[in-house]
């Protein structure tokens, strides 16, 4: 079994097991993994909306002067379309590297036709492995540093033009 089948697993029992606690709680169910859901399309929609609603923010953040901000509405863009893949899939993820253990398992499994870039584009790496220009990483620079707008303009032109990608492939991938 691959790293990825393994972490979906994990994902998927640690869900549960949160749920079953909330139960025994009395609390309102609620989990930080993944659950087995049916598919629901409007779900999906839902999802890619978002997706192209943060799209969409990339330039206004940048026009306006909150560049840096342009960062995080990208990361969420290609979030929200994994999103909608795992929607159409059949989970419900509540944690980010739940959810790209997902893409990476659909994709070993040859369920989803994705390129690695933009799965790595979300994913943390050993510090040896840290690339330049991540997404993951840009987001956590902008965010928590004090950068308050992005001077290499090239950044948000590449993050664009993957989002834009990103929400094209979704789409094939889940009105399939």
């Amino acid at each position: 079994m691959s790293q990825a089948s393994n972490h979906v697993k994990w994902c998927l029992n640690k869900a549960k097991r949160e749920i079953e606690e909330c139960k025994k709680l009395d609390k309102r169910p609620k989990h930080r993994g993944l659950l087995k859901i049916e598919p629901d399309i409007d779900e999906d929609r839902k999802h890619l909306a978002k997706a192209e609603h943060n799209f969409n923010a990339i330039t206004r953040f940048k026009e306006t002067g909150f560049s840096d901000w342009s960062i995080s509405a990208g990361f969420y863009c290609i979030y929200q379309c994994f999103l909608a893949i795992a929607v159409k899939f059949g989970y419900e993820s509540r944690n980010q590297t739940c959810t790209i253990a997902l893409m990476e398992h659909l994709k070993e499994e040859g369920k989803i036709d994705i390129d690695t870039k933009f799965i790595d584009m979300l994913k943390y790496e050993e510090m040896e492995e840290i690339q330049e220009n991540k997404v993951i990483d840009m987001r956590e620079d902008y965010t928590y540093g004090v950068e308050i707008s992005v001077e290499d303009k090239t950044k948000i032109n590449d993050l664009i033009k993957s989002c834009k990608e990103i929400i094209d492939i979704t789409k094939n991938i889940v009105f399939k």
